[in-house]
């Protein structure tokens, strides 16, 4: 890993996954990734920032997919202290928002550790080799409506990265509400 074993870096290898998806299947990276790379995201059902991108997410996420980059979506949240982020609530989200990309549940969240994962949402771009390339935000909306003329920086990250193997060195980091972490 990276100067923080905690986080993954930029240049860090994906960590493999096998979780159970929405959609009754079990999905492991492989599965997810495209040709020419994979978008991770960690959202939740509850989160006030998720919410305010959804529709833009599924929009990036097929619009990446044109250029042969898959995604995947993953909830690791408590659900007994957060039952809104339930796995059946999930079911009900994905369904709602019309994910046409895997949407898997973290029940260990083991997952969300091993990526350094801390707030939802937040993205994890990997290039055709697993390689940790973007480590971001969807754009600097937060909450708010996307600005007309705003940037789509997951979505141009991860075309360079399709393009060129490698994304742009400048990178904002994501913000949103913390994972919520089961108590130990």
């Amino acid at each position: 890993m990276s100067d923080s074993e905690d986080l993954l870096g930029r240049g860090d290898t994906a960590p493999d996954f096998a979780l159970p998806g929405t959609d009754g299947r079990t999905w492991r990276y492989a599965d997810v990734a495209g040709p020419k790379g994979l978008v991770v995201m960690f959202i939740c059902n509850h989160c006030p920032y998720v919410k305010a991108v959804v529709d833009r997410i599924v929009r990036d996420a097929r619009l990446l997919r044109e250029l042969g980059v898959g995604a995947v979506a993953i909830s690791s949240n408590d659900s007994a202290t957060y039952p809104e982020d339930s796995f059946e609530n999930m079911k009900a989200f994905a369904r709602q928002h019309r994910f046409d990309f895997p949407y898997l549940y973290d029940e260990s969240q083991d997952v969300a550790r091993a990526h350094g994962a801390v707030c939802t949402p937040e993205f994890f771009g990997f290039d055709r080799d697993r390689v940790l390339q973007y480590r971001g935000r969807l754009d600097a909306s937060g909450r708010h409506p996307a600005a007309p003329d705003g940037k789509h920086e997951l979505y141009e990250a991860m075309k360079q990265v399709a393009e060129s193997g490698r994304a742009p060195d400048q990178q904002t980091a994501s913000i949103g509400c913390s994972i919520k972490w089961k108590l130990e």
